[in-house]
């Protein structure tokens, strides 16, 4: 399975946080899957550290390389085609970061991970 991490899921992950449910917890885990962080999520990551509403350990461009690394999560990059779907998508959701987040799972044919119950509402495979 090609599985895209939402930003806080990501988060969740790393720092191993009991939000995370078990479901999540045995996928990420599992060598069999690919996991993903979208470029989107690093920027979303980098824009709340700056406005300081994210505490992090040393800075994003430091810290979430290394995080990615040491948990085996690949980078996804954020392609035109993706960009171009969001006219496609309902306005069901207001978050421009998870937004483009669903746009590239529907793209690239990837599950969600994702606790949030307005990206459950796309039609876009999820996990929980």
């Amino acid at each position: 399975m090609r599985i895209l991490l939402d930003t806080c899921t990501f988060l969740w992950v790393i720092t191993e946080a009991p939000e995370l449910s078990a479901r999540a917890r045995e996928l990420f885990a599992d060598p069999a899957n690919e996991v993903f962080l979208s470029s989107v999520s690093t920027w979303e990551i980098s824009v709340k550290y700056a406005l300081g509403r994210l505490p992090l350990p040393e800075s994003p461009e430091r810290f979430i390389p290394t995080q990615r690394k040491q948990h085996g999560v690949e980078t996804l990059l954020l392609e035109e085609s993706a960009t171009l779907h969001l006219v496609r998508l309902p306005e069901l959701h207001k978050d421009p970061f998870d937004r483009m987040l669903i746009c590239q799972a529907m793209i690239h044919g990837m599950v969600i991970m994702t606790p949030d119950a307005l990206i459950l509402q796309y039609p876009v495979p999820s996990t929980w």
